[in-house]
């Protein structure tokens, strides 16, 4: 085994121990509440988050208004992103001035740079501590320190490489669908992208850590496990010489249980026909494949960092389809990099013909300070990218209507998740493809399966009665 980043067992028993102390330190009754922007793995961060406040004492509310301890898990991706963010804490203030005692702490990447950091430092004075996304598993110990000392702190200075914390307690927000994640950090550099600088470099997790949580979800009814990372393809590469992210998934998939596994996100230059073969071989690994594009052009690409051209992309894409011949394949575009012509954009599009996406997911170039890209020349006017990418729109939903046509008349299998939150007449959930789909029916359902047959179709999602 290469160098291994898992956090020391005496590590980890101090932060229980101020867990322990949090818990005597507060009354009966506290409660706290935790908002969370961002990606899954933010997502999965919360639960982290918010599995050691019950343990310290916390019952976890859904009102803001009504917790002793708030955290905001905020996100770097996209400035919209930090907006949102900061705009959220900055209603919190008026919280605070009414309840003494109410403690506001920030986390997660936005807070992880150090500029953000020193703006929330100085002007947010009702913000009582900061921790970056490498200090996750220090919440306890630097919530302790805020109830006994009173102070403020906005240490982002943790180990670069970050660390891998096990055995944390946490309080999963779904009893049905699991995040588990597999790897943190990112190795790649991408020109437009802050998630290195964030994050840290690429660190795994050890196999049998995430086989022996893979079984546990299993062995409690959970109906889908997503695997998460920054780049899951490239899962093993520190740790080991001769065990991949294939290799994981062959042996998760050796669990007991009726449960799908999915995976995000892959990077296509790490991208194997080992793995499309391990899909292609196990039932229980959905058949849907997300792999960002970015940009159909080789001479972008490259200015982004990818490190794969439009070839290998089609080479594997065509692989997929050969092995697994209705498997669903999205993806993520950024539209108006630097530099971006109109000829590069074509390209794009002409990749979105070429593979005939199910669904993308597709943004506007946003300048993340401290990247490559922020300091480069040829910035694409606002209203060229406004333009490109209302076309990209207008041609992705064509493709994604006349996919989900496909499906009208067919009864298929979806995993209930809830009431829709656009028509509460209707429950939603999703089928192994990751499709979208509306019905009638009753609460008992969510949380099961249910055979669902397709009558009408959006590009975004479909609508259907109860078998």
């Amino acid at each position: 085994m290469k160098k291994d980043k898992t956090l020391s067992a005496q590590e980890t028993e101090k932060q229980f121990e101020f867990m322990d102390k949090v818990r005597k330190y507060n009354r009966e009754g506290m409660r706290a509440y935790i908002e969370t922007f961002g990606c899954q793995q933010n997502e999965a961060d919360s639960e982290r988050l918010a599995g050691m406040a019950e343990y310290m004492g916390y019952t976890v509310t859904d009102d803001p208004s009504d917790a002793d301890l708030i955290v905001v898990n905020t996100c770097a991706v996209r400035e919209h992103a930090e907006l949102k963010a900061l705009s959220v804490t900055g209603q919190f203030k008026h919280i605070k001035q009414n309840k003494s005692g109410l403690i506001i702490a920030m986390c997660g990447c936005m807070v992880s740079q150090e500029h953000r950091s020193q703006s929330i430092k100085n002007s947010y004075p009702y913000v009582d501590f900061v921790f970056d996304t490498r200090s996750l598993h220090t919440f306890p110990e630097r919530l302790y320190e805020r109830l006994v000392t009173g102070k403020r702190s906005f240490d982002i200075s943790g180990s670069q490489e970050g660390v891998i914390a096990e055995g944390l307690p946490v309080r999963r927000a779904s009893d049905f669908k699991a995040w588990l994640s597999v790897m943190y950090g990112c190795n790649n550099f991408c020109t437009y992208c802050i998630v290195p600088y964030v994050r840290g470099r690429e660190r795994s997790r050890r196999r049998e850590n995430i086989l022996e949580e893979a079984r546990q979800l299993a062995a409690s009814g959970y109906r889908e496990i997503t695997l998460l990372g920054q780049n899951v393809n490239s899962y093993g590469n520190d740790l080991y010489d001769d065990y991949d992210f294939a290799d994981l998934l062959a042996d998760i998939c050796r669990t007991d249980g009726d449960f799908t596994v999915r995976f995000m996100t892959s990077h296509p230059k790490d991208a194997t026909r080992k793995l499309i073969d391990t899909m292609a071989e196990n039932a229980k690994i959905a058949k849907q494949f997300h792999l960002p594009l970015q940009s159909g052009s080789d001479r972008i690409l490259g200015l982004m960092n990818r490190k794969y051209n439009r070839d290998r992309y089609l080479d594997l894409v065509g692989y997929m389809r050969l092995k697994i011949p209705d498997i669903t394949i999205t993806t993520d575009i950024i539209v108006g990099f630097p530099g971006e012509t109109e000829e590069d954009f074509e390209m794009t599009l002409d990749m979105l013909s070429r593979v005939q996406y199910d669904n993308i997911f597709s943004f506007i170039y946003s300048k993340r300070k401290g990247t490559p890209a922020e300091k480069m020349a040829s910035q694409v006017p606002d209203d060229v990218k406004k333009e490109r990418f209302e076309r990209l729109i207008e041609l992705q939903n064509g493709i994604s209507r006349r996919k989900n046509e496909e499906y009208i008349g067919k009864t298929i299998r979806v995993l209930v998740e809830g009431r829709s939150k656009t028509d509460d007449s209707k429950l939603t959930g999703r089928n192994e493809k990751n499709r979208l789909v509306h019905f009638e029916g009753e609460d008992s359902l969510i949380g099961g399966y249910a055979d669902v047959t397709v009558e009408s179709v959006q590009p975004h999602a479909l609508f259907g009665r109860l078998v």
